[in-house]
């Protein structure tokens, strides 16, 4: 690759550290600068330039930059790279609040840049691997979607809770593997580990077309699981995240001889297929297609315009918890809505 992309990247915690890592050895980038108020406390840009903040970092004339920082400042450190002419890829969510996301797609947009979210669940193999097969039609009609995404609590979150932080991925996903649009939600929080924000989270949902959804998504368990189930006219894709696994669960033609089995109108169980897929690393496929869209190649990259959508609907969530009702959903063209529907 001819062209050499310069790099920067703002915020070096668990995620900066696996971008710069990335960052490092891919074809036709080259990381020239780094910034974490921290410093580089894992040691992983090596002799790249460690500078005091986002400003010092936009002298070294960017091409790019990730920004892997707190939730609570992707607007001002995506704001500065905006103004400065520096495409980005912000962390998931895109930003704290609706207008602080509505504010980074239009400056993004505005200034003829490509913006994009980590969404990283869009890059995984099995869910990849999932969503063409929808395509195909291999599952004929969708009818429900649920996701289970749990594990400890990871003390380097502070500023948002679980709804924003862990189940932007589900909401995110869903939406993606379907081609399909929220419109009602209905959720329920919790707080239990003392923090100002939920730490767990369970939501219940209608997509376009009258799909299902649910999400179950907590900070609360010692078990570590990140599974999605599409049950669907032929039987259920069940993908794990954790393991890029794809298994089909067929419904059954064989009859069943069994009285008591028999009598019941739903479907039976069938064969069982796990696929072998190839399994690139998510963060360096999502790292190529933010590279390729900034040199004008095909790329399918997550604009800042479907991250903000998804903002929409975690701050639905968040106020169907609050009012204990459901909210309705309405993503118009460059605007937002959503009102309580009283249960």
């Amino acid at each position: 690759m001819s062209i050499v992309l310069r790099a920067g990247l703002v915020g070096l915690g668990m995620m900066g550290r696996n971008h710069a890592r990335v960052l490092q050895s891919l074809d036709g980038v080259e990381l020239v600068g780094a910034t974490d108020p921290a410093g580089d406390v894992h040691k992983v840009v090596g002799g790249v330039p460690q500078l005091p903040d986002v400003e010092a970092l936009l002298a070294c004339a960017l091409d790019i930059c990730v920004v892997a920082v707190p939730t609570a400042f992707h607007l001002e450190a995506g704001l500065a790279l905006a103004e400065a002419g520096v495409h980005a890829l912000v962390e998931k969510p895109l930003a704290a609040n609706i207008p602080s996301a509505m504010e980074l797609v239009h400056v993004f947009e505005d200034h003829g840049l490509v913006g994009c979210v980590g969404h990283i669940e869009r890059y995984n193999p099995a869910l990849l691997a999932l969503r063409a097969r929808l395509d195909r039609g291999e599952l004929g009609e969708v009818y429900q979607v649920t996701t289970r995404r749990q594990g400890p609590f990871p003390n380097r979150i502070s500023d948002v809770g679980v709804v924003k932080d862990l189940a932007t991925h589900d909401l995110d996903l869903t939406s993606w593997v379907t081609r399909r649009n929220y419109r009602v939600v209905a959720a329920q929080t919790v707080h239990k580990s003392g923090r100002p924000h939920e730490d767990l989270v369970a939501v219940v949902a209608k997509l376009d077309d009258g799909i299902v959804a649910n999400h179950l998504v907590n900070w609360l368990s010692p078990m570590k699981e990140r599974v999605t189930v599409v049950t669907g006219e032929k039987g259920c894709f069940v993908a794990d995240t954790l393991t890029a696994d794809l298994s089909f669960f067929e419904n059954g033609v064989v009859a069943t001889e069994w009285d008591a089995v028999a009598r019941f109108r739903g479907v039976s169980e069938g064969n069982m297929t796990r696929f072998a897929i190839p399994k690139p690393e998510p963060l360096r496929t999502e790292l190529e297609a933010f590279r390729d869209a900034v040199l004008g190649l095909p790329a399918d990259v997550v604009t800042m315009r479907q991250g903000l959508a998804t903002v929409v609907v975690a701050e639905a969530c968040l106020e169907a918890a609050r009012t204990g009702g459901s909210v309705t959903v309405g993503l118009g063209v460059g605007a937002h809505t959503f009102r309580a529907v009283p249960a």
